[in-house]
C-alpha cells in the first residue's frame, strides 16, 4: 500500500495549484482520506478530508478557497488550493485511514498511511 503526492511547486500569492495523491495497493472499499501540511518549526496540521461516502470538511484557515475531491476510478486524492497566500508554505501529505467516517471536528479518526509529500511554496 503505498500513497504518492504530486503536483506541488512554486506561485506567486493569488495564484492556485492542485494537488494529486496516487494510492495503490489500498486493500478496503471504504476510507478517509486527508490533506495535512508542516513548515519547519511548526506543527503538523490539518488541512481538510473525504470519506468515502461523500462528506468533506475543511481547516477554517483553506474553507473557501481549498477544495478536496477524489476520483475512485483512478484512486487518486485531489486538493485544488486557488487564492494561496504566503502562510500556506508548507510540505503537502496526504493520509489514509480505513473508517469511513469524519469525527466531529472533521478529521479522519486516525491515520493508517502517510505520502512523502510534495513541497507547496507561496511568493508574496
Amino acid at each position: 500500500v503505498q500513497l504518492m503526492e504530486s503536483g506541488g511547486g512554486s506561485v506567486q500569492a493569488g495564484g492556485s495549484l492542485r494537488l494529486s495523491c496516487a494510492a495503490s495497493g489500498w486493500p478496503y472499499n471504504t476510507y478517509c482520506m486527508s490533506w495535512v501540511r508542516q513548515s519547519p518549526g511548526n506543527e503538523r496540521e490539518w488541512v481538510a478530508s473525504i470519506e468515502s461516502y461523500g462528506s468533506s470538511s475543511y481547516a477554517d484557515s483553506v474553507k473557501g478557497r481549498f477544495a478536496i475531491s477524489i476520483d475512485n476510478a483512478e484512486n487518486k486524492l485531489y486538493l485544488q488550493m486557488n487564492s494561496l497566500k504566503p502562510e500556506d508554505t508548507a510540505m503537502y501529505y496526504c493520509e489514509a485511514e480505513r473508517t469511513a467516517t469524519l469525527r466531529s471536528d472533521g478529521h479522519c479518526w486516525g491515520t493508517s498511511l502517510r505520502g512523502q509529500g510534495t513541497q507547496v511554496t507561496v511568493s508574496s
